[in-house]
């Protein structure tokens, strides 16, 4: 049986082929990237690094602890003072997701129930994060990101 040359032209359809692959896979990846992505956190950081020291204090003297778990179907949502006492807010938004991707989010209905803000919810095994966004009876604004495992 005769050998076969290796030509000139067998090479150049092995690197076009080798590139081909590797320029398709990066494709692919970019492309998926792109859809993944959720979005800018803020329009300017500049202008929300300047705000960020102010809100946080504001935020810290306000003295609350905030925890969040799945009790049976039910999200709860507590909130309490530097006493320990249940806080009522002026308002509150909460979104409810995944750390990783944003179509699972939702957004619990909380009610105030004299002790903490609950909500019905059936989530499923895994991570999640509670991002909410609170008023204070006086107006200062809160915000915090709760992490939140379930595990049935």
């Amino acid at each position: 049986m005769a050998e076969r040359e290796i030509t000139g032209k067998h090479v150049l359809i092995g690197f076009v082929a080798a590139f081909g692959v590797i320029i398709g896979v990066n494709m692919v990846l970019a492309v998926s990237a792109v859809k993944t992505f959720p979005g800018l956190e803020v329009k300017n950081s500049y202008v929300a690094s300047q705000e960020f020291d102010k809100r946080r204090a504001a935020q810290e003297s306000l003295g609350w602890a905030v925890t969040a778990e799945l009790e049976g179907e039910e999200l709860v949502l507590s909130i309490t003072d530097k006493s320990g006492q249940p806080v009522e807010l002026s308002g509150l938004m909460a979104v409810l997701g995944r750390p990783t991707h944003v179509k699972e989010d939702r957004e619990p209905a909380f009610r105030f129930n004299g002790q903490a803000y609950v909500a019905p919810m059936q989530l499923e095994d895994g991570n999640w994060d509670l991002r909410m966004e609170a008023t204070a009876a006086d107006g200062t604004e809160f915000r915090q990101r709760i992490k939140l495992h379930v595990k049935k």
